[in-house]
């Protein structure tokens, strides 16, 4: 049934994808950020991602806005469920930022200001694979209110998702790095990619298989007919493409395991989506029971319908001018 709650959910659902491939990179060059050698190489994995990596912080914000708008009951109960994790995340990305900056401008703490961007990239990772951990292993909730303790979040399986996001960042980071370097940095780069593909796909397959005891209902969705005949495409295209990427990662290709690693992201998301539908915080809260008014999400609606095509205009614009190689001074 597609009705107003459906299309907000699919708006929330677009935008979190949107900023984890596109911020996903931004983090994994700086979870990857110690292995490259100091100096050259390190300057040129950060001016790769220089002119865009604040912008597509945008997603974020559009994803969290658009929670607090449309569902503003799951706001009202994931949050305070979560809220360790969404401060560490916060001040993760705060310190990634900051050290984005100062790291150019402080030449001489340089050494600081790089182990603080891979610090807060690594943390912000981290809290936010655990933050979906959080909300795939269940949130307990007592009429409209968050009925857990402050620690629910912090069990083996929510780290488990916490280090999958962290291996497909680094994934996307270093399929990123071989489309914008050359040389040995670009091999180097190649090199990371098959280690991060490795602990993605083991991670991704450790997890969806944890996902069958989690909770009973996510068994039912994957392994009982007619719906495994709907969701079985999922692992096999997920299987296809990690093949694929693996090829282009041995072989001499530039942009094509990036676009790879963004496949494989979107059926993990997809995945996720068939697992937890039509649940916003399982396995009581619905997204219509989250839902706010039918007014609210026309009004909000005619907003979005505006401000989302300006969005991917100039964030695709972005890209399009700083589409080559990068150089010691920065893009071609």
């Amino acid at each position: 049934m597609i009705d107003l709650t459906t299309i907000w959910a699919f708006i929330i659902a677009f935008a979190i994808f949107a900023y984890v491939v596109m911020d996903g990179f931004d983090l994994g060059i700086g979870i990857l950020f110690p292995s490259f050698a100091p100096g050259r190489e390190r300057d040129r994995a950060m001016n790769s991602i220089a002119p865009v990596w604040d912008g597509n912080e945008t997603w974020l914000v559009l994803g969290g806005g658009g929670l607090f708008a449309a569902f503003p009951l799951a706001y009202a109960i994931i949050l305070p469920a979560t809220y360790p994790l969404i401060i560490a995340m916060l001040l993760g990305l705060v310190f990634r930022g900051v050290a984005f900056e100062y790291r150019w401008r402080d030449p001489s703490h340089r050494r600081f200001w790089d182990a603080a961007f891979t610090g807060g990239s690594l943390v912000a990772a981290m809290a936010q694979g655990m933050i979906l951990g959080a909300l795939l292993q269940g949130i307990e909730i007592d009429g409209r209110a968050y009925a857990g303790s402050w620690w629910d979040w912090l069990t083996p399986y929510t780290l488990l998702t916490g280090l999958g996001t962290v291996a497909g960042y680094a994934l996307l980071g270093a399929t990123w790095l071989v489309w914008k370097l050359d040389g040995e940095a670009q091999s180097h780069a190649r090199k990371l990619g098959k280690f991060a593909a490795l602990a993605t796909l083991g991670l991704m397959a450790g997890v969806s298989l944890l996902n069958l005891f989690v909770r009973p209902e996510y068994a039912d969705r994957w392994l009982t007919a007619p719906e495994i005949y709907w969701v079985a495409p999922i692992p096999i295209a997920t299987l296809i493409v990690a093949g694929m990427m693996w090829h282009a990662l041995s072989c001499d290709r530039h942009s094509k395991p990036f676009w790879l690693a963004l496949a494989l992201f979107f059926f993990g998301m997809a995945g996720v989506g068939v697992t937890i539908w039509p649940y916003v915080a399982p396995p009581d809260l619905t997204i219509w029971d989250a839902a706010a008014p039918a007014r609210s999400q026309i009004f909000m609606l005619v907003g979005v319908a505006i401000t989302m095509p300006l969005i991917i205009a100039y964030t695709a614009w972005a890209y399009w001018v700083f589409r080559g190689k990068v150089g010691d001074e920065g893009y071609h």
